[in-house]
């Protein structure tokens, strides 16, 4: 389903779960050794799926060990992201004579646990996603909210190499016209998983941005996806 949210010049591939044997490299074991089995198989298959994703770059298999951020270590010449929640593991790469930086996130469509919004939003935000609730009240906005925030740091830390929190980028959401005219669950109902919701999101940046080309880039834009149970987000800085 990323792939829905992303370029042409961007390569992705997904997989639902961790049932796909997965060989590391060694350099890549030796990170999750001493962690727990859960932990070493998600981390298996989101490599899995940047392999995938290099490989329809036409770029060989090579070691992807986090660097002090935990964030991915790209070959040469490539921009990339991954995400995984329950039930999604995903990769998404691009070649940076395409791509300057990209950033990609899963979270389950659920609300988030109590106090978590008040913790990663602004005051102006909360109202933002009260008046989004009322035009598509299938859509989990708390959690969507999070989800951008998260690809707005994975955009941003490759570019800067700096700390990034959530109060530092303000987001805005706009519905595609068929989500925003969805009606809401009835009462008692369960939702339909399998309807889709979409729009676009811009996140501006409350601090100094990156310095792109000759000047600094104060705003991001990306896509986003409600569907089978899953949000998803993506970013694509192109150069």
């Amino acid at each position: 389903m990323i792939a829905e949210l992303l370029p042409d010049a961007v390569a992705s591939a997904w997989r639902p779960d961790d049932t796909e044997p997965v060989t590391l490299f060694p350099e890549e074991a030796a990170v999750v050794a001493r962690a727990i089995a859960g932990r070493q198989r998600e981390f298996a298959t989101v490599r899995l799926c940047a392999r995938l994703a290099l490989r329809r770059l036409g770029l060989p298999g090579t070691p992807l060990t986090p660097g002090v951020r935990g964030e991915p270590r790209w070959p040469h010449g490539v921009a990339g992201s991954m995400t995984h929640c329950p039930g999604y593991r995903a990769a998404a790469l691009a070649r940076t004579v395409d791509v300057l930086s990209l950033g990609i996130d899963a979270e389950p469509a659920a609300p988030l646990p109590e106090g978590v919004l008040e913790a990663v939003s602004l005051p102006r935000e909360r109202r933002h996603l009260r008046a989004l609730a009322e035009r598509a009240p299938g859509v989990p906005w708390d959690r969507l909210l999070f989800s951008a925030k998260e690809s707005v740091f994975k955009t941003w830390y490759p570019l800067t190499r700096t700390e990034l929190v959530f109060e530092e980028a303000s987001l805005d959401f706009e519905p595609d016209p068929d989500t925003a005219g969805a009606a809401p669950d009835t009462a008692g109902a369960a939702p339909d998983d399998t309807q889709a919701h979409t729009g676009t999101f811009t996140a501006r940046l409350l601090v100094p941005g990156p310095v792109i080309g000759h000047a600094r880039r104060d705003h991001f834009t990306g896509r986003w996806l409600v569907r089978e149970g899953l949000v998803l987000t993506a970013i694509v800085l192109p150069r």
